[in-house]
């Protein structure tokens, strides 16, 4: 029995935040119910990479959307409003993602939502918080990453602001605000009372920079500066980054630098002895380090290192390590089915629960395609 089973999600989320965080949830067990327009379902069908789709809706939406179940329902109108309403005096959890105002207009606010049902979690996903000069601002993970200082992270020190290549403004949120339910249904078993969890793109993205805002706050607000090459932590001194080879690349990650230059047969130059200087020189060092690793192989200085427990590794694409034994000894992706029969490969939830991995068939519904099964099973005409 997986820990969420017996525990209702209704879904009014879009795009990936929101809809991330019900996976998650649908993985541990829990009954989503994706309430979404009739006919076109929610924009997120449409959002697409590389123009991929899976009958009509889009891969990205397959892929935050599997093991869900789809509820069609006109929020403008009265009679099917009436049967949403029906169904949250029955759930346990209620997401969605709309701009701030938007679920007052409609009737489906946190405090008329409390008054159905006094025990639900209601969670709320927005672009910047409910308050504030921005409130009302669409928020898009490309947005967020760029305004709250991300893209000055990654890339070297020459490069524009660099994006992160992933959603992670929109999945941190969805995780932040799965944390955020999880603890609530806790803590209703303890008061029997719901809550409202709220979680922004904006305060999610500086929370996973606890690290680098912290350090900005305790030296002197002076800006996080990228390594000239082979950056890969503005506050990190060397060793740290990524560094050419005879044939590839190598990650060096915490190694003492001393012990690596020993390690490699050379002398430490005497302008690097000062461990200070590993931060402040860190450029120099890194410079000085390229110029021996580049003249043997990866395979090389992994067999050196790696006996020596540095904390060392290549530098892989998909290819390579879907074929590597260590992913399949994972057994990371699987298989789901549409409704109609057609199959997609993607990945499975990465939490194992008593050492069983977790996996499903359910591919994403339809838009209302659920809902004959769902108005029977919550007595909802």
């Amino acid at each position: 029995m997986l820990p969420l089973e017996g525990i209702t999600v209704l879904e009014f989320a879009q795009f990936m935040a929101g809809p991330s965080a019900g996976l998650k949830m649908a993985d541990l067990g829990a009954s989503v119910i994706k309430v979404e327009r009739p006919g076109t379902g929610e924009a997120g069908r449409q959002i697409t990479l590389k123009n991929l789709f899976i009958d009509e809706s889009s891969m990205v939406f397959h892929t935050a959307n599997r093991n869900k179940r789809s509820y069609a329902a006109n929020l403008k109108n009265t009679d099917d409003l009436e049967r949403v309403k029906k169904l949250i005096s029955q759930v346990d959890v209620m997401t969605h993602n709309f701009r701030p105002g938007v679920m007052e207009k409609i009737g489906l606010d946190y405090e008329t939502v409390k008054a159905i049902n006094p025990k639900i979690i209601y969670g709320v996903v927005s672009g910047y918080g409910p308050v504030g000069p921005w409130a009302k601002k669409p928020g898009q993970d490309l947005l967020i990453q760029s305004l709250s200082g991300f893209v000055n992270l990654s890339g070297n020190a020459a490069d524009d602001p660099t994006p992160s290549g992933l959603a992670t403004s929109d999945i941190f949120t969805g995780a932040h605000l799965v944390q955020g339910i999880l603890a609530a249904l806790v803590g209703r078993t303890k008061t029997g009372k719901g809550a409202k969890v709220e979680v922004s793109l904006l305060e999610s993205t500086l929370d996973i920079q606890f690290e680098l805002l912290t350090t900005y706050f305790n030296d002197g607000n002076r800006l996080p500066k990228r390594a000239k090459k082979g950056n890969a932590h503005a506050y990190v001194a060397a060793p740290y980054g990524v560094y050419p080879t005879k044939d590839g690349y190598l990650s060096i990650a915490l190694t003492p630098l001393d012990e690596l230059v020993g390690a490699m047969g050379l002398a430490l130059p005497y302008q690097f002895l000062d461990k200070e200087t590993w931060f402040s020189k860190r450029d120099e060092i890194m410079d000085f380090l390229r110029g021996y690793l580049i003249k043997e192989t990866t395979q090389y200085w992994l067999d050196l290192f790696e006996p020596l427990d540095f904390k060392v590794a290549p530098i892989y694409d998909y290819k390579t390590l879907l074929n590597h034994e260590v992913y399949k000894v994972l057994k990371m992706d699987q298989e789901v089915e549409t409704s109609d029969g057609l199959t997609m490969k993607t990945t499975r939830c990465p939490i194992r629960i008593d050492g069983h991995r977790i996996f499903n068939r359910k591919s994403a519904p339809k838009p209302g395609e659920d809902n004959r099964v769902i108005d029977q099973e919550f007595n909802l005409n």
